[in-house]
């Protein structure tokens, strides 16, 4: 028979004494079980606090993030210094709008930011076809397009074309949102389009980058025929790291004639 060991009532209770021995004094307050974890994560976690209260500090800190965060949703494109960089990487740039005309419109007519303008569709109609279209569009954040969308180009787009990808020009769209690309991607004659755009900002992330994809792009489409890489930047997810894993992804889009949820990424399984 297994021993079982009994807890809490004891059968043979020693006599309880009229003043208990004293607890020892600690050293100072106990250290938060939590506060190693801080060097993991940017969540708020181990604050402290002050009373019934969170510190001081932690308070203003959560103030300055979220005034950050409410920036990043109002921050605009650096049209100029875009269009002037981005040639460098080999590809023409063309610049559109969609049917939104200012931030305020944006946000309240989410569908409108789904839609090129009609002069914007001119401006992209017989410039294809091509294997891949790259649309960098504001969304939610322009910042982070600002930041980081020309030096994840710099790796992503040479693997593309020495793996015999034609890839169109490279599309600027500002009061965007992801479904535009699919629009764009139909008008340039592109077997997929790959959608670089301000995610939206969070209190410890507002500047970061999401790159969609979509095989066969049209209007209407739904987020069930798209693909998403997440929170690109140095911070998040490095920029060589979001290339390898695009490239492989848009590879085997192309290959398997598929987008969204029938894509798995098996490139641990595969080797690649």
């Amino acid at each position: 028979m297994a021993r079982r060991y009994f807890y809490g009532d004891n059968l043979n209770p020693a006599p309880v004494s009229e003043s208990p021995a004293p607890l020892p004094a600690a050293d100072g307050p106990a250290p938060d079980p939590w506060a190693g974890l801080q060097a993991f994560t940017a969540a708020r976690i181990a604050l402290g606090r002050t009373g019934t209260s969170e510190p001081l500090r932690a308070a203003l800190a959560f103030r300055l993030a979220h005034a950050h965060a409410r920036d990043a949703v109002y921050s605009a494109l650096e049209t100029d210094r875009l269009l002037a960089e981005l040639p460098a990487l080999g590809l023409p740039v063309l610049a559109v709008h969609s049917r939104a005309e200012n931030r305020p419109q944006y946000l309240q007519r989410p569908d409108w930011g789904r839609q090129l303008a009609a002069e914007s569709r001119q401006v992209l109609a017989g410039q294809g076809p091509c294997d891949a279209a790259v649309v960098l569009a504001d969304g939610l954040s322009a910042a982070a397009v600002n930041a980081h969308a020309a030096p994840l180009l710099r790796l992503l787009l040479p693997r593309l074309a020495a793996a015999g990808l034609r890839v169109g020009p490279l599309v600027l769209a500002e009061q965007a949102r992801v479904a535009l690309g699919d629009e764009a991607g139909q008008l340039l004659g592109a077997r997929l389009v790959l959608v670089l755009i301000g995610e939206r900002p969070g209190l410890s992330a507002p500047d970061s980058l999401g790159a969609y994809f979509t095989h066969g792009p049209r209007p209407g489409l739904t987020d069930e025929a798209r693909n998403c890489v997440s929170n690109i930047r140095p911070e998040g997810l490095g920029y060589a790291a979001a290339a390898d894993k695009l490239f492989f992804l848009l590879r085997e889009a192309l290959r398997l004639g598929l987008s969204g949820v029938g894509l798995k990424d098996d490139a641990e399984l595969l080797g690649a």
